[in-house]
C-alpha cells in the first residue's frame, strides 16, 4: 500500500473549517499515537505528582527574621521642626 500521496492534515468532517491528522498518513499516524502518548504521560505525572508537577520542597523554619522590618540605623529625629502657626517667625520682614 503507497499511502505517500495522501496530505499530512485533512479538513475536519464535521462541518468545521478545522484541519486534523490524517490517518491514512503515515507521518500523519505517527503524530496522532506521539500526541497520545505525551497525553497519557502527562496525566500519570499530574495524578503521581512527579517531574514538573511536584510540588515544592518545604522550606526549614528559621527563628532568625530573614529581614529587618525597620532599621533602627536609617531613622534619623528631625533637628529642625517646622514652624507652627502660634509661634511668631522671626525670619517675617513685617515684625511685629
Amino acid at each position: 500500500m503507497d499511502r505517500d500521496d495522501e496530505p499530512v492534515f485533512i479538513r475536519s468532517k464535521w462541518g468545521t473549517s478545522r484541519y486534523v491528522y490524517n490517518p491514512r498518513n503515515p507521518i500523519g499516524l505517527a503524530l496522532i499515537v506521539i500526541s497520545l502518548l505525551f497525553a497519557v504521560v502527562m496525566l500519570i505525572l499530574m495524578q503521581e505528582r512527579v517531574g514538573p508537577f511536584a510540588p515544592p520542597e518545604p522550606t526549614p523554619w528559621s527563628t532568625v527574621p530573614a529581614y529587618e522590618p525597620w532599621p533602627a540605623s536609617t531613622y534619623a529625629p528631625d533637628t529642625y521642626p517646622t514652624p507652627s502657626a502660634e509661634e511668631p517667625s522671626t525670619d517675617d520682614p513685617s515684625g511685629p
